[in-house]
């Protein structure tokens, strides 16, 4: 494989022509979810794993017969593996006397750096259990844990590859995410950016985050960032991303003359809301889609360069849709969630506005979403509809499930 990438990388707005993305396929962590567990790994309920696997097969097919390259998370991580110095890197990290206690820290390390790459790849996103590591580590922990308790747990939110990193433009963030269940999807993707063939080389910028500095309490996923073009960036600051995060990458950003203008969306800390990209999409370069109960309530805050610290943030006495119109210069359509009171808000709990554009004006839904749907069909949207009962489940539709790496303007 080529240490050269054949295209830049980089993701210039959130309607433009698709490349590439990287998914991640339903895996040994979702058979893992149980009713005792699936809570604390944040889904709402356990899924039927065969199903979902299907749906999100058929998901990955409809993006491929549309001319998207599509990466899979699993393929690339074992790859990455592969290498040496990547695997020492993963496991100095994921390994950790702070994650698995002092005593076995050495046997877990140097029982995973001798397992396969591709194993090892399922192990670090499934987890492993009690029973499934080496006798000398078992008989230490003696019955001090269940045999299927987790010695290192799983990621079954790995799936949603929106969140762990974010391109924008011609970099990518490493995002430090809200809760604990979810931080270590973050590792897996750093190194898969510093070390796989595919990406190590390829001269991009980091801007934000990384496994080898504290950033605090400074939080940030990607599901609440949106660069949609000309210089502009939106980011949700709502239950998983803050304003400590938000001046940092903004402060980068400017710097590198990458962006000239963030909008902070400030909004409800609610599960429903959890992200920008739950309540708020793009379909097409002058139509999107949200949720108007809780798009209504967000309080614009405009960061721009300038100040000491390069970075200065004004709260806007205007409404979030009219800063989004005057910093792109168009006129908004808007497609509000379809259906009554109680169908809108069902829609938008089932991800109706978490929609994903593979090029303007065509975009993926779940199939469900059928008062939205229409909506966006009658806007003149093409709507590629999926099924998604199953890979609903974890509260995130195709916009929660695509990493986008190669975005046109």
């Amino acid at each position: 494989m080529s240490t050269v990438t054949e295209t830049v990388l980089g993701t210039h707005s959130e309607v433009g022509k698709l490349h590439t993305v990287m998914v991640h396929r339903p895996d040994l962590a979702h058979e893992r979810l149980s009713p005792t567990n699936c809570h604390e790994l944040l889904f709402d309920d356990v899924i039927w794993v065969r199903r979902a696997r299907q749906e999100f097969d058929a998901f990955v097919d409809l993006m491929r017969d549309r001319g998207v390259e599509v990466l899979l998370l699993h393929e690339l991580l074992a790859q990455t593996l592969e290498d040496a110095d990547a695997r020492e890197w993963l496991l100095s990290r994921r390994v950790t006397d702070a994650e698995v206690t002092v005593m076995f820290t050495e046997p877990l390390r140097a029982w995973l750096t001798e397992m396969a790459a591709d194993e090892l790849a399922t192990r670090l996103t499934g987890g492993i259990t009690v029973q499934e590591v080496p006798e000398e580590v078992r008989s230490a922990i003696g019955r001090a844990l269940r045999p299927t308790d987790f010695v290192l747990p799983p990621l079954p939110n790995q799936l949603f590859t929106r969140d762990p990193s974010a391109w924008i433009y011609g970099g990518v963030t490493l995002n430090p995410m809200f809760w604990q269940a979810r931080r270590l999807e973050t590792l897996n993707l750093e190194a898969i950016y510093r070390f796989h063939p595919r990406f190590r080389d390829a001269g991009f910028q980091i801007w934000f985050g990384g496994a080898d500095e504290d950033w605090g309490s400074a939080r940030l996923e990607g599901g609440d960032i949106m660069p949609i073009g000309d210089g502009v960036v939106l980011i949700g600051m709502g239950e998983r991303s803050n304003a400590r995060a938000v001046s940092i990458l903004a402060r980068n950003l400017f710097a590198a003359d990458a962006a000239r203008l963030v909008i902070g969306a400030q909004m409800p800390r609610e599960r429903a809301a959890m992200h920008l990209d739950t309540v708020f999409t793009f379909c097409d370069r002058n139509v999107a889609t949200l949720y108007e109960p809780v798009v209504s309530q967000i309080l614009p805050i405009l960061f721009t360069p300038g100040g000491p610290a390069g970075v200065e943030a004004q709260i806007s006495e205007r409404s979030f849709l009219d800063e989004v119109r005057d910093a792109l210069g168009v006129d908004l359509d808007l497609v509000a969630t379809g259906g009554d009171e109680f169908e809108a808000e069902r829609n938008q709990w089932d991800d109706g506005n978490n929609v994903v554009a593979l090029e303007p004006g065509v975009v993926i839904a779940y199939e469900r979403n059928e008062a939205t749907n229409t909506k966006l069909a009658k806007a003149g949207i093409e709507v590629l509809a999926i099924a998604g009962q199953e890979l609903g489940r974890g509260r995130g539709g195709g916009h929660c499930m695509t990493c986008p790496i190669v975005r046109e303007p």
